[in-house]
């Protein structure tokens, strides 16, 4: 048997390092670790369904970036700048194209309030809050009233929770009024904001989460009943109310979900979601993405030509074929679609990158300047796609320029978060490369933005 005591002096140890701690500056969250999908058709769908929504906020069109993330829960966020992070499970949560712009519409209101900038207010008075408790409690183990002290310091902590919480929970109302106002403002229906709330109210009565307004000082938001309720005679007295939405846009919706549906499930999911009775661009674009992950080329094949018929032009039902041949190994079958593709969409840079793929991967020198040409053309448009700094990487390679090769390299490694990598290739590109000229200046960048990576990463340590 053995008597265990805790001494003042140990305790004070404790708070003054708690002490210490609440000195450093609080900064956000930022979205880290997160796996970005990349898609054109996506792309420009969500681009098409937030400019809209960004003019009446007042940013203008394409002031707003969204990001699609590969996260199956029902979220979307903003972390600094004009960019709205989308999970993948949001757009599989929503039943069309309305109900995701409600979500758009409200982080809107969280980028145009500052929100962001503003975390630091929330953080930094319950960080006062605690800050005080912690010199109460450390005044109290010095006088030697250990639990006394405990209890002061753990009395200031719920109250510096419940000060940030109440302050996000007043962003986030402000972020719904807001994202109301430019919903109306654009003359979109708020109704795919409210059915989206009531799949989230919904979503929390089957977790058993608690609808009692008294447990709302808990959340960091209002309980969705409570927003539901503030928001819905807003929105049925505004004139876009029984506006329809756009059917063209509803359909591409529906297409890029099931493109995404297909892409992430496993294909006896997708197959048993997509039976092959349906045959809308939607269930094909689905089931031929299933048929690809498990190798089965004809049946995918057989898909996508089903979907040229329906349309010869559609710039992505043909990239997609030029894809699936491609990854099949039938690589100069596939250059003809991925050509078209490109073609129509004014050398849409993701699909560009892959066309330089392909063309790289014809292992034929005479495509290498094609492959050069389109892959430089896809970087200087679109520099955040590592896919295709690593392609041009291999075509310099392959050429014997290795100095532009290592550049490739590092800004490949800059955007995957290898700074030390990219340090290394970005100075041996430095040094072989003609002094003063473009890539040797781009070089110097990389290589100054990598070393600022490596000392934010040395301060953190």
């Amino acid at each position: 048997m053995r008597i265990l005591t805790r001494s003042p002096h140990s305790l004070l140890a404790r708070l003054l390092a708690l002490l210490a701690a609440l000195t450093l500056t609080v900064q956000p969250a930022m979205a880290q670790g997160f796996s970005v999908l990349r898609d054109a058709e996506t792309e420009a769908l969500l681009q098409d369904m937030v400019d809209p929504l960004a003019e009446a906020a007042g940013l203008g069109e394409g002031a707003v970036e969204i990001v699609l993330i590969n996260d199956p829960s029902i979220n979307a966020f903003v972390a600094g700048g004009q960019r709205i992070f989308v999970h993948s499970g949001l757009i599989n949560a929503a039943d069309n194209a309305n109900e995701v712009q409600g979500v758009l519409a409200h982080e809107l209101g969280h980028i145009t309030g500052g929100h962001i900038n503003r975390f630091s207010e929330g953080a930094g008075n319950a960080s006062r809050i605690t800050l005080l408790s912690a010199l109460l409690a450390v005044g109290a183990a010095l006088a030697g009233g250990g639990e006394a002290a405990m209890g002061v310091l753990a009395a200031g902590q719920q109250a510096a929770m419940g000060s940030f919480l109440a302050f996000s929970r007043t962003q986030e109302a402000s972020a719904d009024a807001a994202g109301a106002q430019y919903l109306s403002d654009a003359g979109i229906s708020g109704r795919g904001s409210i059915a989206f709330f009531e799949k989230l109210q919904s979503y929390e009565f089957r977790r058993n989460i608690s609808q009692d307004n008294d447990r709302e000082y808990s959340r960091t938001h209002p309980l969705s009943g409570n927003r539901i309720a503030r928001l819905r005679e807003d929105y049925e007295a505004d004139p876009a109310w029984n506006t329809p939405s756009d059917p063209r846009l509803e359909e591409r919706f529906q297409r890029a979900k099931a493109k995404l549906y297909g892409f992430l499930a496993p294909p006896a999911r997708t197959l048993n979601a997509f039976p092959a009775y349906m045959t809308g661009a939607p269930a094909r674009y689905a089931r031929a993405y299933a048929y690809h992950k498990e190798a089965r080329v004809e049946e995918a094949l057989a898909e996508v030509n089903a979907l040229i018929e329906m349309d010869p032009t559609d710039p992505y039902f043909l990239e997609l074929k030029g894809q699936i041949l491609l990854e099949s190994g039938h690589v100069e079958e596939a250059l003809p679609p991925l050509r078209e593709a490109t073609r129509l969409t004014g050398s849409n840079p993701l699909i560009a990158s892959i066309l330089g793929h392909a063309l790289i991967a014809t292992e034929d020198p005479a495509n290498f300047d094609e492959a050069e040409a389109v892959l430089r053309a896809a970087v200087g448009r679109d520099r955040e796609n590592p896919f295709a700094w690593y392609q041009l990487g291999v075509v310099y390679g392959q050429r014997g320029d290795i100095p532009r090769a290592r550049l490739a390299s590092a800004e490949q490694q800059i955007m995957q978060g290898n700074p030390q990598g990219a340090l290394v290739n970005a100075q041996a590109a430095e040094n072989g490369l003609p002094t003063g000229s473009p890539d040797w200046i781009r070089a110097q960048d990389v290589a100054l933005q990598a070393r600022a990576i490596l000392e934010r990463q040395r301060d953190r340590n």
